[in-house]
């Protein structure tokens, strides 16, 4: 059953608004992939904070022309899943992790603004931690020379009461 015109407009409108606030666009072939496996990729992708769409690539070539993506269009052919997501490491990170769990789903390539990526760019991509865990790296970075000069310090009072504590222990061993 084909789409009307008002459906097809809706959804090259919804996903344009996506495509708008984007970092990055993935696009994967999931020629032979059952309905139990689409529904476990959107549930991962959901869980990853991933607009995950399959669309007519006509219609997907509606919603990025005229943005930084609108390069993606000659990627555009076969059954193909958009993962769109706003975190730039996001899309890639979770169906390129889908993609080795599961050998009908094929990444074949994506974009960031303005930039093409090809499959192995997307594996890169996809292998760079995330925006949290390079914030956790930065703190604990930001936190080490301080950590430091605590414990420097702490020690001082620490030595003294030590040597205290050794005087005391030599005084009731002589007494």
């Amino acid at each position: 059953m084909s789409l009307t015109l008002e459906q097809k407009q809706t959804m090259v409108t919804e996903v344009a608004k996506h495509v708008a606030s984007a970092q990055t666009i993935v696009l994967a072939e999931y020629r032979g992939m059952t309905v139990e496996e689409m529904t476990a990729l959107r549930a991962k992708a959901r869980l990853g904070g991933v607009y995950l769409r399959v669309i007519k690539n006509t219609l997907a070539r509606r919603a990025v022309a005229d943005t930084p993506f609108a390069g993606l269009s000659e990627q555009m052919v076969g059954p193909l899943a958009y993962g769109i997501s706003v975190d730039p490491v996001a899309a890639a990170k979770v169906l390129h992790d889908y993609a080795k769990a599961n050998d009908k789903f094929v990444v074949k390539g994506g974009a960031m603004r303005n930039a093409m990526m090809s499959k192995q760019d997307i594996a890169v991509l996809a292998t760079m931690p995330s925006r949290e865990e390079l914030l956790s790296k930065l703190m604990g970075t930001m936190q080490a020379p301080i950590a430091k000069f605590v414990r420097t310090i702490n020690e001082v009072p620490g030595k003294f009461v030590r040597t205290l504590a050794a005087v005391r222990d030599q005084k009731q061993a002589t007494a």
